[in-house]
């Protein structure tokens, strides 16, 4: 099955892009905290309390994506006529969970 939005048709709006690139800013400042607890022999808990955070962070950037997706690409590839689009993203949502 090909992949619908290789490109992407419509595009996002520049406020989304502004939003999802300072999640993932964050996520990647939470992530190099977590680098210097590790160098600094943090407590475990403490640890895996930032990894929880961080994880939890791209799972809510993954679904703002996953629902454009769907609300976009998903939706002109039915409109098109192809209905396999569904498979690719019942695919998506099970990687995401």
């Amino acid at each position: 099955m090909e992949s619908c939005c290789q490109t992407k048709h419509t595009p996002r709006s520049e406020e989304t892009v502004r939003q999802l690139k300072s999640c993932l800013n964050r996520v990647s400042g939470q992530l190099a905290g977590i680098s210097r607890m590790l160098d600094e022999n943090r407590y475990c808990k403490d640890i895996l309390i930032q990894i929880a955070a961080a994880e939890s962070a791209l799972q809510s950037i993954g679904m703002r994506v996953l629902q454009e997706h769907m609300e976009t690409c998903v939706v002109e590839q039915i409109q098109a006529g192809n209905a396999e689009i569904v498979e690719e993203a019942m695919d998506l949502i099970r990687k995401l969970k």
